[in-house]
């Protein structure tokens, strides 16, 4: 994808960063990227988002400031459940982002999840075209 960022939740930690996560709670929460292909077609942008176990419900994808956003949670929060646990509170988080351009508009993203797979089509961002300095004479 020529000019267009990519960033994952990964790539961006500073000090404090690593301080918090060192305080952070390891065994409750999981917090990991998303596995992504990106697809270049002529009209536009095929992702594919590998997302395993989660439900439809449990996935979020938004699109705000030209940043395409995808988080999923999963929460086991339950107290003597039928598996014999006392208390269950594991939590999975993951979450990718890419930019995509100002100009996209979330009516024009299509969106599909089947089978742990997430597949969104974002259309190419179209250049203005720049306005006509002349009038057209009939």
């Amino acid at each position: 994808m020529k000019n267009y960022l990519m960033k994952n939740n990964c790539s961006n930690y500073d000090l404090f960063d690593a301080f918090d996560n060192f305080f952070a709670p390891a065994f409750f929460e999981r917090k990991s990227d998303i596995r992504a292909n990106v697809k270049e077609t002529d009209n536009g942008y095929e992702f594919s988002f590998a997302m395993p176990g989660f439900k439809k419900d449990e996935i979020s994808v938004s699109l705000e400031n030209g940043y395409l956003d995808v988080s999923g949670k999963k929460e086991n929060k339950e107290e003597n459940s039928k598996n014999g646990y006392l208390r269950r509170e594991i939590t999975e988080t993951c979450e990718r982002s890419f930019y995509v351009g100002d100009r996209v508009k979330t009516d024009d993203v299509k969106a599909k999840y089947e089978n742990g797979i997430l597949e969104l089509f974002v259309p190419k961002e179209v250049p203005e075209a720049p306005a006509s300095k002349f009038i057209a004479i009939e």
